[in-house]
């Protein structure tokens, strides 16, 4: 399971809403190789799923991934942290052993 904090919730409909993006599109999150970490996250808006892709929804919000991406995501919550010293979207990993200092990149 994928989760999704108020807080994000709150800015995933203020984005869409913005870009005018139709009730069919979502969230995919994704994982790929890179970063001090070793690992990043990419977060976006697409409106086509995949053969492989992991389907959830919490808070209202359909989330997915692809089935690679899901194995490091398990169980993690998609926060968001708005303000001066606000650093935007956020993945809280229960999985990662090992954060870098900026948040966008983990290891396992």
């Amino acid at each position: 399971m994928l989760f999704v904090a108020d807080s994000a919730k709150e800015k995933i409909a203020s984005l869409m809403s913005e870009s005018k993006l139709s009730e069919e599109h979502f969230v995919r999150v994704s994982v790929t190789s890179g970063g001090c970490s070793g690992l990043s996250y990419n977060l976006d808006f697409d409106d086509t799923s995949q053969p492989d892709d992991q389907v959830f929804e919490d808070n209202g919000v359909k989330v997915v991934t692809d089935l690679k991406s899901f194995l490091y995501l398990c169980n993690t919550t998609l926060e968001f942290s708005g303000g001066l010293n606000g650093k935007g979207f956020s993945f809280n990993n229960p999985n990662a052993s090992r954060t870098c200092g900026c948040g966008e990149s983990f290891a396992v």
